[in-house]
């Protein structure tokens, strides 16, 4: 009988650090601490925020009485790294190094990948990351976007993706690496990926501002209205760009990100609601619709997941328009915890071999 590999994964965000304790598949222990911005404004970076978060998750674990020497590995949530194939990531000097330095971006999930370390480290054990959102898998064809300066990018909800699509291929009773599948990650960003044969050859960046509106980002829009908003000097900068990433779509026409509120409103009559609401679907369906020509028809099946992806009449809508494509499966929410540790233990199990991480393409 097989030893049972616990791991201990850490997903830091904007306002809390979610942490996680996993014998193989099973979650043994889960918490989310909340931080006050009057807490993270004190630190100078998000590098700085490291033994902070650290204490916190040790004294958590203490707490619940998590003997720490049974662990197996650590797994942070990946961060801004360069271009990587999908997969999972033993943390190296090199990683640390772009990490600490944020050289491809400050953000918080940078923090995963250090802390990991830092926690494995001083119990001789190995730390992982796993599909970060910097997963760059796009043909070369899919990289041009009409200006050379500015090559289309490959930033997705990589971790739930991959993840999703696995769970979709179980379902299949097939390999991911054997199938073709339209993956739809629906949240505050939205992001329709066409995944061939388990790599993603093409997807929309839902940072920079591509593809479907979503919750509270713009998504793609006519680029010589948005060049005169630029230089009209009506608009900063900030009020721009937050425009684009944080108050656009649903808050921008509804003044709400809130769906449960906007369904509601729908339920309640509420023309405008429905109209936006629908175009947020029409938009996704459309995107759909355009991987399905990436991946030349041979489709084995849509799946639909994320924090909205259980909402019955956004998908209702979308599955009216793509159910001619192929059949559609739903798995809602994100499941970052779960998904960490899957990728961990099939590295552990021996299932698929860890990759390394340089700094620069070999």
């Amino acid at each position: 009988m097989q030893s049972v590999k616990r791991v201990l994964v850490i997903n830091p965000g904007d306002t809390f650090t979610q942490i996680g304790v996993f014998d193989d598949d099973r979650c043994i222990f889960e918490r989310k601490v909340l931080h006050t911005r009057q807490e993270l404004t004190s630190f100078n970076s998000v590098a700085d925020q490291v033994e902070y978060r650290k204490q916190i998750i040790l004294g958590q674990l203490f707490y619940e009485g998590i003997n720490l020497s049974k662990l197996t590995a650590v797994c942070g949530k990946g961060g801004l790294l360069r271009p990587i194939d999908g997969g999972t990531y033993k943390v190296n000097h090199a990683m640390l190094y772009d990490l600490k330095t944020a050289a491809y971006g400050e953000h918080t999930s940078n923090l995963g990948g250090i802390i990991a370390y830092e926690i494995a480290t001083g119990l001789n054990i190995d730390s992982y990351i796993v599909d970060p959102v910097v997963v760059d898998e796009l043909r070369d064809i899919a990289r041009y976007s009409g200006i050379p300066e500015i090559p289309r990018r490959s930033i997705f909800h990589a971790l739930n993706h991959k993840a999703a699509a696995r769970k979709a291929a179980a379902e299949l009773q097939a390999n991911y690496e054997d199938i073709n599948l339209i993956v739809v990650h629906i949240g505050r960003g939205i992001t329709v990926g066409a995944h061939q044969r388990g790599k993603v050859v093409d997807v929309n960046n839902g940072l920079d501002g591509e593809g479907p509106f979503s919750s509270e980002r713009s998504g793609g829009v006519p680029v010589s209205e948005l060049i005169k908003m630029c230089f009209s000097e009506a608009y900063s900068f900030e009020t721009i760009f937050e425009y684009v990433e944080g108050s656009g779509g649903l808050n921008a026409y509804l003044q709400t990100n809130d769906i449960a509120e906007i369904e509601k409103r729908i339920d309640a009559g509420d023309s405008e609601a429905e109209n936006v609401y629908r175009a947020m679907a029409y938009q996704i369906s459309k995107e759909i619709g355009a991987m399905s020509v990436v991946l030349c028809g041979e489709v084995d099946a849509i799946v639909i997941t994320g924090n909205l992806g259980n909402r019955s009449k956004l998908t209702k809508w979308i599955m009216e328009r793509v159910n001619w494509i192929a059949d559609m499966i739903v798995y809602p929410g994100e499941n970052e915890l779960q998904s960490l540790s899957e990728g961990v233990i099939r590295v552990l199990r021996n299932k698929e071999d860890s990759k390394i991480y340089s700094m620069e393409e070999e």
